[in-house]
């Protein structure tokens, strides 16, 4: 094999690694829109129930923990095929 066609390929496999870490991220964009639905639609029951805020809260915090969860995982993924891959 010519070195120009092996600096070519190892370039190839670079920039799909760069390519798969950016993919992984667009998970990210998901996430920030899913908190905005649980915040928004916690908002707007805590304003017509004041009374169910305290449940309504518990079960907010619950679903925005499990959604970063998502994003903390793809965060991770990321990492791992840009530094291990």
């Amino acid at each position: 094999m010519e070195p120009e066609t092996a600096n070519t390929l190892v370039a190839t496999a670079q920039s799909a690694k760069y390519y798969a870490a950016a993919l992984a991220l667009v998970c990210i964009l998901g996430v920030s829109i899913g908190l905005g639905n649980i915040f928004s639609a916690y908002m707007n029951g805590a304003a017509r129930n004041p009374s169910a805020e305290p449940k309504l809260k518990s079960m907010a915090i619950i679903g925005a923990g499990m959604t970063e969860a998502l994003g903390i995982l793809a965060v991770i993924v990321a990492i791992l095929i840009l530094f291990v891959v």
